[in-house]
């Protein structure tokens, strides 16, 4: 049996009314410290979040959304933020905000492979 890693997860909701609290789940990012893993996987029900906010700004919350893949992957392309190691680029990527784009309380658990990880809580969660 593989070792196992820790890592922390939080999901990334979509809030269109903030005051309203309600939200869509649109993605799961993942931080694995030992195995030195960063990734987000997203997918926004557009159809559903529609549903609930038909005036919500898409063009807005997708360019918000895009930001995380750079962010994770870090480098020049994430400006300032990309300089940062992994695990303070996570930290910084899952703070509380007051945003159309918010992210869930952080949880953990242990897994072999971190993108198994991220595919099967992404499948759980928002697929």
């Amino acid at each position: 049996m593989p070792a196992l890693s820790p890592f922390d997860y939080a999901v990334l909701r979509v809030v269109p009314q903030v005051e309203r609290g309600e939200f869509v789940n649109a993605g799961v990012i993942l931080f694995c410290r030992p195995l030195r893993f960063l990734e987000v996987r997203m997918g926004l029900d557009v159809e559903r979040l529609l549903a609930l906010a038909p005036e919500t700004d898409l063009a807005s919350v997708q360019e918000q959304l895009d930001l995380f893949p750079r962010l994770c992957a870090g480098g020049a392309a994430a400006g300032p933020i990309g300089q940062m190691s992994q695990a303070e680029r996570f930290h910084w990527l899952v703070s509380p905000r007051s945003t159309t784009v918010q992210v869930s309380p952080v949880h953990g658990g242990l897994c072999a492979d971190p993108q198994t990880a991220l595919d099967e809580l992404f499948d759980r969660l928002i697929g």
